[in-house]
Parts: structure tokens; C-alpha cells; sequence
């Protein structure tokens, strides 16, 4: 059900037109743009200086390795829970969190396009360790069908912020919020039906902690006392295992109906 990393990162770069120069056996490498050289590559003072000189620059290029298995070392491995990798959903989330796209269509008859709402969401488990999982859902809004790895399916389609000539849209009968509801429920129900062992070592582990750590400090008085809860209040924080689900982004997609 989670969302394949290698597409993702190839829809990401695509969508912010940077060139794709090679893409095989799990290794991505990409032409950045000024724009995504700005964003991911951490040069601000490169481009200060290079604006200042009026010259137009050299983005980098950028070698992910999605295949761990992969014998390939010029480049970064790029994983759920890899620094990389939470730059660009932060990117996603301060720069597009929500869209409105519609399918081109080279249509000579009238077409009808249905609202899907699409929906990549994170799930974080965070405990003695922690781990993420990326969803892409897509939700009709006009018959309530649900489809997973959504933003896959649309890999191969087009879109455009102006509808094509001789299309026009269908008025949702399910509501963006109330569709919205219903990806949250099943995702719900998905974690309900994990295995959630991760969470009972991580409470093992905490206990363990903190009877360690209350031994330590047996016999202590005043100041120490407070010191202790202090420190056993970071344990909880450190150890407590809770599960975190946060919007990447989204938006309303208009497509043609098969």
C-alpha cells in the first residue's frame, strides 16, 4: 500500500522540470534546475555571488540510489527516514501543499472530467526507533472508488491549471473534507492492523531505562530529585512509542473517466 519511493522521486523532479539524464537498476541521476538547486543543495551564497556577477550559473546534478542492493557509490542512498528525503517532503509541504490540476485531453466532443481528490500523507512510527511509510490515495469524489499508489497511475498523464478545450468538469457529490475523512479511516484501519511489536520493545526498552536510571539516583534528595524527573520525563519523550500522520500534500485532479 505504501507509496513506491523510486516513483515518487521521479514524479518529484519531473513535476518540478528538472531533466532526468540516466534511470536504472535503482539509481536516479537528475539535472537540477536553478530553481531545485535552490531548494535542495544548500549554495545561497553561490547564487548571491553568481546574480551579483549577472551571470546565469550552473545547477548541480544529483545521483539518488533508491536500491540499497545496488553496488553503484557515486551518489546518495537515498531512504524513508534519510535526511535527503525529508528535505524534499519538507520542500513539498512549505512550497505545494494543496493543487488543483486538470487532465489534457485532446478532445473534438465534449468530456467529462471527474474529481479525484489525491492525498500523499506520511506516517511516522517513532519509538526506540523510528520509521516512515509514504501513502499517495486518490479518492473519486463522484463514486467513491479508492485507489492506492494513486500518484503512480498518474505518472503517464498530463496535466495543465486550465481546462482542455471541449471538457468540462463533474460537480463532486462527495465533498473534499468528507472524502478526506474516509482516506484518513482507512488508513486508520491499515495501522490498526499492523503488527505494533516495534511499540512493545520500545516500552520494554523504556522501563528498562528508567529503573536504571531511578537506581541511580536511590537516595538522592532535593535538587537531585528534580534532575531525576527531568531526565525521566526525557525518557518518555525519547522512548514512548506514538505513531504521527502528516499531510505531504495534495489537491483536486480532474481526469477522464475510462
Amino acid at each position: 500500500m505504501a507509496i513506491n519511493l523510486h516513483s515518487f522521486l521521479e514524479n518529484y523532479f519531473e513535476a518540478h522540470h528538472c531533466d532526468i539524464i540516466s534511470n536504472q537498476d535503482g539509481v536516479l541521476k537528475i539535472q537540477l534546475n536553478e530553481k531545485m538547486d535552490r531548494a535542495l543543495m544548500n549554495r545561497p551564497f553561490y547564487w548571491h555571488y553568481i546574480k551579483k556577477m549577472g551571470r546565469d550559473g550552473d545547477p548541480m546534478q544529483l545521483t539518488l540510489i533508491t536500491n540499497q542492493d545496488s553496488l553503484e557509490e557515486r551518489g546518495e542512498r537515498i531512504h524513508f527516514g534519510s535526511p535527503r528525503l525529508q528535505q524534499i517532503l519538507t520542500h513539498l509541504k512549505e512550497n505545494e501543499r494543496f493543487t488543483r490540476l486538470f487532465q489534457i485531453i485532446q478532445a473534438n466532443q465534449n468530456t467529462a472530467l471527474q474529481p479525484w481528490l489525491v492525498v500523499n500523507i506520511k506516517i511516522s512510527y517513532i519509538g526506540k526507533h523510528k520509521k516512515d511509510e509514504l501513502f499517495s490515495i486518490g479518492l473519486n469524489l463522484i463514486n467513491g472508488i479508492m485507489q492506492t499508489e494513486m500518484m503512480e497511475s498518474l505518472y503517464n498523464k498530463e496535466f495543465g491549471m486550465k481546462i482542455s478545450d471541449f471538457c468540462y468538469t463533474i460537480t463532486p457529490i462527495i465533498k473534499p473534507k468528507s472524502g478526506y475523512k474516509r482516506i484518513l479511516s482507512v488508513l486508520d484501519q491499515y495501522i490498526q492492523d499492523l503488527d505494533h511489536e516495534w511499540a512493545k520493545e520500545s516500552l520494554h526498552e523504556l522501563e528498562n531505562e528508567m529503573n536504571l536510571l531511578k537506581h541511580f539516583y536511590e537516595g538522592a534528595h532535593d535538587e537531585e530529585i528534580v534532575q531525576m524527573e527531568k531526565e525521566l520525563q526525557d525518557l518518555k519523550e525519547r522512548y514512548q512509542p506514538k505513531i504521527e500522520m502528516k499531510v505531504v500534500n495534495g489537491g483536486i485532479f480532474y481526469l477522464k473517466g475510462n
